[in-house]
C-alpha cells in the first residue's frame, strides 16, 4: 500500500486527509493518507525513516519556509514564493530518495480567481503578510494584476490598514484576504477595510472557508461585490498536490 501524508503542528482536523482517504477509498486507489504532527520541522527524517513507504507529503504551517533547506531541490514557484506545500518524492538509482519542494497553493488560487476577473481588474490589495500571501501575490502577478501587501503594522512593501483611502479602494478592485481574521469561532469578525467603498466592480475573495461566508464576504456581497471563499482553492491546490505525486 502506498503512503502520503502531512506534515505540520498542530495538526488537529486536516482536510487533506479527509479529502485523500476518500478518494483513495471512492476511486479504489490502495493507498492512505496519514497527519504526522512534527512541532521540529528537522523531525521529517524520522518520518522518512519509519514510513519506506511513503509517496509524497504536503506541508503545512508553521513547516512551509523551514523545510525549504531540508529539500534536494525546489521549482522555481516555491522558489520565488519561499514556501513549499508540497514534496514530491523522486527514486534514483539505487533506490536513493530526493526530495522536491513544489507549492501547489498558487496554482489552486489562480485557477480559483481568474475565471471572476475581467479587463478592470488591474491592481489589489492582500490583506496580511503570511505565509498563504506570498503564493497570492505571485500568482496575481501571473494573472497581469499588480498586487500591493496590507500590514497592521509598517512594514516595507505595505501599506497599513489605516493607509486605505476611498481612491485606494477606486483603484484595487481585487481585495483577498489572506489573514485568519474572521474565522470561526470569531466568525463577529473582520479585516478592518473600509467596506463603504466596496462597490459591485469589486471582488473580495477570503482564504478562509469556515464559516462558508465570512463577515468580509458578507460585507462586501451587501455593496454588491463578487464574494468568494477559499473552498475552491483548497480542493484545487488538493488536485494538483496529486498530479504533482503522480507526474
Amino acid at each position: 500500500m502506498k503512503k502520503y501524508g502531512l506534515i505540520g503542528y498542530p495538526l488537529g482536523h486536516s482536510f487533506s486527509k479527509v479529502f485523500f482517504n476518500q478518494k483513495f477509498t471512492s476511486e479504489g486507489i490502495d493507498a492512505e493518507y496519514v497527519n504526522f504532527e512534527i512541532e521540529n520541522v528537522n523531525d521529517l527524517k524520522y518520518v522518512l525513516r519509519e514510513n519506506p513507504s511513503l509517496c509524497g507529503l504536503n506541508v503545512t504551517l508553521p513547516h512551509k519556509m523551514n523545510v525549504i533547506p531540508l529539500l534536494d531541490s525546489i521549482t522555481d514557484n516555491a522558489r520565488n514564493i519561499g514556501a513549499v506545500n508540497v514534496i514530491k518524492f523522486k527514486r534514483g538509482l539505487l533506490g536513493k530518495l530526493h526530495l522536491e519542494g513544489h507549492n501547489s497553493d498558487i496554482t489552486g488560487f489562480r485557477k480559483s480567481i481568474e475565471p471572476l476577473l475581467n479587463e478592470t481588474h488591474r491592481k489589489a490589495l492582500i490583506l496580511g503578510t503570511g505565509g498563504a500571501s506570498k503564493a497570492i501575490y505571485h500568482g496575481l502577478k501571473q494573472l497581469g494584476i499588480d498586487p500591493i501587501f496590507v500590514s497592521r503594522t509598517q512594514e516595507e512593501f505595505c501599506i497599513t490598514y489605516n493607509e486605505i483611502t476611498q481612491n485606494t479602494m477606486k483603484n484595487y478592485t481585487v481585495i483577498v484576504n489572506t489573514t485568519p481574521v474572521g474565522m470561526y469561532p470569531k466568525s463577529d469578525i473582520c479585516p478592518d477595510i473600509p467596506y463603504k467603498y466596496v462597490t459591485p466592480n469589486h471582488i473580495l475573495y477570503d482564504l478562509l472557508y469556515n464559516p462558508d461566508e465570512t463577515l468580509f464576504m458578507k460585507k462586501g456581497k451587501d455593496r454588491g461585490a463578487i464574494v468568494k471563499n477559499g473552498l475552491e482553492m483548497l480542493l484545487l491546490q488538493a488536485f494538483a498536490s496529486w498530479e504533482i505525486w503522480n507526474a
